[in-house]
Formats: structure tokens, C-alpha cells, sequence
């Protein structure tokens, strides 16, 4: 298949291009600007696209059988306290990004689009999601190590998620683990709709490495198309 990743030197997103890759598929990796990249590997080119401009977004989708966006603002994987100073300062950005996304899978409505998104629109119990669980949400976030201000983005990523969710296109929306982390490809980890899983100590975890398993599973084998889905350990 012919896979496009945006946000695809990210920390996720830069393990599913690996992933892809070591499954045979073709890679077209995306990010902000592309002539920096320094690439060897076979099946994989870069190109530059904007994820707030659906014309953008659009001139990159020929050709293309699915769109991976793990668009965030900055780069966290190299400046994590520059992504978080970003994301704090304007939550709105994931609503535009996903308004842009769609927009641009009108001319292109066979396109699948997955989109990773964050834990905050998990629920935390039925009917109530993480991000509007107020001291639930803070102490989440003292958990991960980050800081309670980032609950605006939380809720921003949250309302992403909504705008997919207004769409009959092909979407599918991923949520990782509350903690989420490099580590180890184990591909054993457990899969959820829209409550965190788990493990025995009740901490909802997984590497980014399984997180890209996941992603090219469903790319390979679709199972939650126009539904959001999480895993954990």
C-alpha cells in the first residue's frame, strides 16, 4: 500500500514510517519542510505540506491509499517544552487541522485518514471523557509529567475528535495510552474503543513503538472506520 505520514519525524509518527517500511508498504513521509530530511532508505520519499491548509493537504493525496496524520504543534521528539509551550497557546489548533484534513478528502473521498490523537477523549467512566473530568484530568497530567496548563490542549485534541466525528468520511481516530513512550516493539498489547486499557497496576501505558504496530494493523486490516479506538498493555 501507499502510506502517507504526516508529522513523520515525530516521535510516533517516525516509528510508523519504520513500521511501514519493514511491511513492505511505500511511504510517502511528510513534514513542515522536507528539504532538510536526509533519507537512505528504500520506499520512502519526503515531501513538505502544511496541515492547516486543505489545498495543501489536497495536492499531497494522489496516489495515496491512506493519510496517517500525527500532526502536533512543534516537534515534540526534539523540543518537547516548545510543543507544549505551542499547544498551550492556541488548543484550537486540532480543530482546524482536522477541518483542513477533511476538507482536503473531498476531492479525495476514497482516501482513508487516520489520525493520532491524544488520551484526554477517553472516557473515564461512560459518558465522561478524560478531558472534562476536571482533578481526574490534573492528576492524569501530573502522572505523565506534564503540566496541568496543558489541559487546554487536552481539551483541544478532544474537540479534533468531534469535528471527525460531524464527517462520513473514511476517518479513523487513534487515542494512545495516557503514557506513551519510546521503548520496546513488543506487538503483544491489548485494544479499546473509548476507554483506556489498562494494566493489572491500573496505569494505562504503551511505547510508541506498539503504537505504530497498531497504526499499520489498521491500515492493513481497517476495523474502526469512523470510530476511535486506543490500546494499551
Amino acid at each position: 500500500m501507499h502510506i502517507g505520514v504526516i508529522g513523520a519525524t515525530g516521535t510516533i509518527g517516525s516509528r510508523v514510517v519504520t513500521e511501514a517500511l519493514g511491511r513492505g508498504h511505500v511511504v510517502t513521509a511528510f513534514s513542515r519542510d522536507a528539504s532538510r530530511i536526509e533519507e537512505s532508505r528504500p520506499n520512502v520519499t519526503w515531501a513538505s505540506v502544511d496541515v492547516l491548509d486543505a489545498a495543501s493537504i489536497a495536492a499531497v493525496l494522489p496516489g495515496l491509499d491512506v493519510l496517517i496524520s500525527g500532526f502536533q504543534p512543534g516537534n515534540a521528539a526534539k523540543d518537547m517544552a516548545d510543543t507544549l509551550q505551542r499547544s498551550i497557546a492556541d488548543p484550537t489548533v486540532h480543530t482546524t487541522a482536522a477541518r483542513a484534513l477533511l476538507k482536503a478528502l473531498e476531492s479525495h473521498p476514497r482516501t482513508r485518514l487516520i489520525v493520532i490523537g491524544g488520551a484526554g477523549s477517553l472516557e473515564v467512566e461512560p459518558g465522561v471523557v478524560l478531558a472534562d473530568s476536571g482533578e481526574h484530568l490534573h492528576r492524569t497530567l501530573d502522572e505523565v509529567g506534564l503540566p496541568r496548563e496543558y489541559a487546554a490542549a487536552v481539551r483541544g485534541a478532544r474537540d479534533g475528535l468531534n469535528v471527525l466525528r460531524t464527517s462520513n468520511r473514511l476517518w479513523t481516530y487513534f487515542s494512545p495510552a495516557e503514557d506513551i513512550a519510546p521503548g520496546e516493539r513488543t506487538g503483544r498489547f491489548r485494544i479499546g474503543g473509548d476507554q483506556a486499557v489498562r494494566d493489572a497496576d491500573g496505569r494505562s501505558r504503551v511505547s510508541a513503538e506498539d503504537a505504530a504496530v497498531a497504526l499499520v494493523d489498521e491500515v492493513e486490516l481497517p476495523r474502526f472506520v469512523q470510530r476511535r479506538f486506543t490500546i494499551g498493555y
